[in-house]
């Protein structure tokens, strides 16, 4: 998949919540959140496609282990807007090159995909997507953030064979039981990261 079908599938409609609700049926709307007046604080991630092997490609870290609601988890490079940033747009950007290393001249934004709401952190999340025609990029990791960088077959992850279901235990004792992931490799992908990925799925494939 080229740049140009890209760029006109992100002129769609957006599959929006409906593909977040698919992935995680007992969560609650984002948008009925925010118009409620839940607090959040605003974040953004970045979506960073590109072609590899003849297959369209992402990039998600593995955040180092902490004492925090989001220790450990598969994520992709973002974090909370700062004033100095101006929009969501520049806050990926920097958050990328701050974790990441990666050079963000060799992407172009070609859109956004539905605000993500976490209750329990209490952000509101702005993903937006950005395409490069390159293949391979240096990566200089943050050492505080990140403990490892991995680079996603999105062919491969979409795959329905690619979804398990699993508990997840929570720091306070909690359990959920049967959580949808992504799974690829050793890395089992759940939460807001799954749904965003689940919504470009959707557009990817039609759904």
């Amino acid at each position: 998949m080229n740049q140009e079908t890209l760029n006109q599938l992100f002129q769609q409609t957006l599959p929006g919540e409906r593909a977040h609700q698919a992935f995680s049926p007992m969560r609650g709307s984002s948008k009925a959140a925010i118009d409620s007046g839940a607090p959040f604080k605003l974040s953004a991630v970045a979506i960073l496609l590109y072609p590899k092997n003849g297959s369209l490609h992402t990039i998600v870290t593995k955040r180092q282990e902490y004492n925090g609601t989001h220790s450990g988890q598969v994520s992709f490079p973002g974090g909370k807007v700062e004033p100095f940033d101006g929009s969501t747009l520049n806050a990926a950007k920097r958050e990328s090159i701050e974790e990441i290393g990666i050079d963000m001249e060799a992407f172009e934004a070609i859109g956004v995909l539905s605000d993500v709401y976490i209750p329990v952190s209490q952000f509101l999340i702005k993903p937006h997507v950005f395409y490069s025609s390159q293949q391979e990029f240096i990566f200089n990791p943050s050492e505080r953030e990140v403990k490892s960088i991995h680079q996603l077959a999105l062919e491969q992850l979409f795959d329905e064979e690619a979804i398990i279901y699993e508990d997840i235990h929570l720091p306070n004792g909690n359990r959920i039981p049967r959580v949808p992931h992504f799974h690829q490799n050793e890395l089992k992908i759940w939460g807001a990261t799954a749904l965003m990925l689940n919504e470009l799925k959707y557009l990817l494939k039609g759904l």
